[in-house]
């Protein structure tokens, strides 16, 4: 069988940078190498396109030194027109030629990668692409348009206001009084950005616009939202070759001392949560998740993967979020609840790889 050369592309300008460096560490120490060649491609946060080392330990996530991209000098480039798939990079030496490509691995996360951008660059160099799509992954990144498309769908999310800078400026009572009227506690969120960067709980409203304005460095609209009380369920879909969603089994986030699950909860070891896959429910309640996490992977369009985040509440799920490239590093909960599917680590990485080379250019 015939390797297929796959371009890694990771790092970004988003502020989840170093995230998506962490797990294109994950994925180098774990991909078949007797099925696939790796071009590791970095983007620096200042969005320049690097050949980067095959080495998986420059990438470690240590929270004492958070991994990144430094531009080394070098300059990849994409193929000239959509008749061609052969990358080329300029270094002190010249300009010489890394082949051709099959596939693009994009495990960009935030803006400027995961939101539709890096798909569209994708598209109209004709490259295929693992994972969503340009509309999927620009739907599921901004949090205001997923909660209204699901919504639409009949698919319960939590109450929400959404508040523009500048619309907060203009009319400051009004957007007070409205998101008054969701009562406490609310969660202030940027509308695009994840891994629960620039997130606040608000348990009294003295502290709301100090989160406001930590929401508001990273995006200028922010979502408040009504906090529901429930189980923090996850649960991870794939497109099968099919095309026909395929969902794990759930894991459950478990609060043993922290307020909410925080940046520094998922990537970095801080104390307070514990995670647990397989989640204890009854066949019923897995049965209904599945269903739930299948109809939103749907409704947006989805492709490739997505993480279906919801609550488990006293009248049924509630739906939190869809990641379209959710955390991917082996310790990470979409690949912990695949591997507790039955799905290793490496098969997951072979799985999208080949779904993504299978559907083609776009």
């Amino acid at each position: 069988m015939d390797k297929l050369t796959v371009v890694l592309l990771f790092g970004g300008r988003s502020s989840e940078h170093s995230i998506s460096c962490a797990t294109a560490g994950g994925v180098l120490g774990a991909i078949d190498r007797s099925r696939f060649d790796v071009i590791p491609v970095g983007i620096t946060r200042d969005g320049a396109y690097v050949l980067e080392a095959d080495d998986p330990t420059r990438f470690a996530l240590d929270p004492a030194h958070l991994p990144e991209v430094v531009d080394n000098g070098t300059r990849v480039a994409w193929p000239t027109s959509a008749s061609s798939r052969e990358l080329t990079v300029t270094d002190a030496a010249g300009t010489r030629s890394l082949g051709d490509v099959d596939v693009v691995f994009p495990i960009l996360h935030g803006r400027f990668g995961e939101d539709g951008t890096i798909q569209g660059l994708l598209e109209l160099v004709g490259l295929p692409y693992v994972g969503n799509g340009v509309l999927a992954s620009s739907l599921g990144m901004d949090k205001h348009f997923t909660k209204t498309v699901l919504e639409g769908a009949g698919i319960p999310v939590a109450p929400w206001v959404t508040v523009t800078r500048a619309g907060l400026a203009s009319d400051p009572e009004l957007w007070d009084r409205r998101m008054h009227s969701l009562g406490l506690p609310v969660f202030v969120k940027p509308a695009r950005a994840g891994s629960s960067v620039g997130v606040s709980k608000v348990d009294d409203w003295a502290k709301l616009h100090d989160a406001l304005d930590v929401a508001f460095a990273e995006d200028g609209t922010v979502l408040v939202e009504s906090g529901v009380v429930g189980r923090e369920i996850e649960c991870a879909v794939l497109e099968g070759r099919d095309g026909t969603p395929q969902v794990s089994v759930a894991g459950e986030i478990v609060m043993t001392g922290r307020e909410f699950y925080d940046f520094e909860a998922k990537y970095l070891d801080a104390p307070g949560v514990e995670l647990v896959c397989p989640a204890d429910l009854g066949d019923g309640e897995l049965f209904e998740l599945q269903r739930i996490a299948r109809r939103a992977f749907e409704a947006i369009g989805g492709q490739g993967l997505a993480r279906v985040d919801v609550f488990l509440t006293g009248e049924g799920y509630v739906v939190n979020e869809i990641n379209t490239m959710p955390g991917f590093t082996p310790i990470s909960m979409f690949p912990t609840c695949w591997l507790n599917s039955g799905l290793s680590y490496p098969e997951l990485i072979t799985e999208l790889i080949e779904v993504g080379h299978a559907t083609g250019a776009r």
